[in-house]
């Protein structure tokens, strides 16, 4: 069991197939309700932010993209997108950070269908405030490099990472992911990012791998003489093989990118040499893209784990149950099947991590988005690799203080993880 820091946290749904209950989590010895199989895609909204319960994180409104429809530019039920923005202020007054929401992916008309009723598919239902805290935050004590920019979170509407373009009228579905993207970036220029004197795209999860495939359209926005920059927090999504030697994340992604119009959207020089499915997978991205990045992920990435590795639908007798719960019940073999995993990561990243331009943060826990939790961003226990946390990471390597290039022994080395365990 791993220590109590008097952290409570939550799960809201993340669709992918349909809702289904019947587990729980613990965060550092809270226990709370979760969601099983491929519905667990990130820690979400009010009690997911890692704060105490003596803490009041900043809440911030929700901006509906008032120009955004005449555009084509909508969620998948065909209400307008929005963000949540905090204006910066002092030195970070021409500062930006924009942040994308994750949530997942649908990849069928069933899926998305029932998407559309959720906050992940229409902006009726999305909150009207959120929390903004880890790397979101206005304070200086939780958040030392970038809590006086303008902070954005772009919310996540359309269930493609924010790149696809196709609609189906039948089922009245709107894929328009790239339209939303590009009408936020638009309404956020006229609102004074036009005059930005350095800029980080972020995002977590499927906003993460989202970040990388819209990194270097994002710096050909701003002049070259401006500091624009990448960061994918729980974005290296891996095109593995699961425990029943099947692929479950490339039959996922192969849905999404055939029925929302992805292919369009796909860098080039990918597509050039690789199908449009494996185009969607960062491993075969990552190292041709020419903006500086920032890879922070897990290496026993809690939803590639319960999703990718060990879905239901590979494990019909349950043995990997008691595992993908908590890591602390994994047999020898199991440990040795996600040793395996984290090779798999370690090996995708090699030439990426040749660039002296990039950044990485690859710790051995299990976990899953790490940036906008302010217990994991930066806390008195956050986790660290070599004494450094993930916050100061970050800030070192966007601010060109030092490289920063850290990969952390296997687990079960790291005593400073805030790992997930389900029950």
């Amino acid at each position: 069991m791993v220590k109590a820091l008097g952290v409570v946290v939550a799960i809201v749904g993340i669709v992918l197939c349909k809702w289904v209950y019947g587990f729980e989590f613990e965060e550092n010895g809270s226990w709370v309700h979760g969601l099983d199989d491929l519905n667990v895609t990130e820690l979400s909204f009010s009690d997911s932010y890692g704060v105490s319960a003596a803490t009041s994180p900043m809440m911030v409104g929700l901006t509906l993209i008032q120009g955004a429809a005449a555009k084509g530019a909508v969620c998948l039920d065909g209400t307008l997108p929005g963000y949540h923005l905090h204006r910066g202020y002092g030195s970070g007054a021409n500062s930006w950070l924009i942040q994308l929401e994750g949530g997942g992916w649908c990849n069928s008309i069933r899926t998305c269908v029932y998407r559309k009723k959720t906050r992940r598919g229409s902006s009726i239902y999305m909150e009207k405030q959120i929390p903004f805290t880890g790397i979101l935050s206005n304070n200086p004590e939780e958040n030392p490099d970038f809590f006086n920019w303008n902070r954005v979170k772009l919310r996540y509407c359309d269930g493609a990472s924010f790149i696809g373009d196709s609609q189906n009228q039948a089922a009245q579905l709107q894929f328009r992911g790239q339209r939303i993207w590009s009408a936020a970036i638009e309404d956020l220029m006229s609102k004074g990012m036009r005059y930005a004197n350095q800029a980080l795209l972020s995002g977590c999860s499927a906003g993460g791998l989202a970040a990388i495939l819209h990194c270097d359209e994002f710096r050909g926005f701003f002049p070259r003489n401006i500091k624009v920059k990448c960061l994918s927090d729980a974005g290296l999504f891996l095109d593995s093989i699961d425990i029943a030697g099947g692929r479950t994340l490339r039959n996922l992604f192969s849905g999404v990118v055939n029925m929302q119009g992805v292919r369009k959207n796909l860098p080039s020089f990918c597509l050039n040499h690789l199908d449009p499915t494996s185009c969607f997978f960062p491993q075969n991205v990552i190292s041709n893209i020419k903006t500086p990045l920032f890879l922070l992920n897990a290496a026993y990435d809690s939803w590639q784990v319960q999703a990718s590795l060990a879905p239901a639908s590979a494990d019909p007798h349950g043995y990997w149950n008691e595992c993908k719960k908590n890591h602390a019940q994994c047999s020898p073999p199991q440990i040795q099947f996600l040793q395996g995993f984290r090779n798999q990561m370690l090996n995708a990243i090699k030439g990426f991590s040749m660039s002296k331009q990039n950044g990485l943060f690859i710790n051995s826990c299990f976990a899953h988005c790490q940036t906008e939790r302010q217990d994991t961003w930066f806390a008195d226990n956050s986790p660290v690799i070599k004494n450094k946390g993930i916050a100061l990471a970050v800030g070192d390597w966007y601010f060109d203080r030092c490289g920063v290039k850290s990969i952390d022994c296997p687990y079960p080395c790291d005593q400073t993880c805030h790992n997930l365990v389900f029950r």
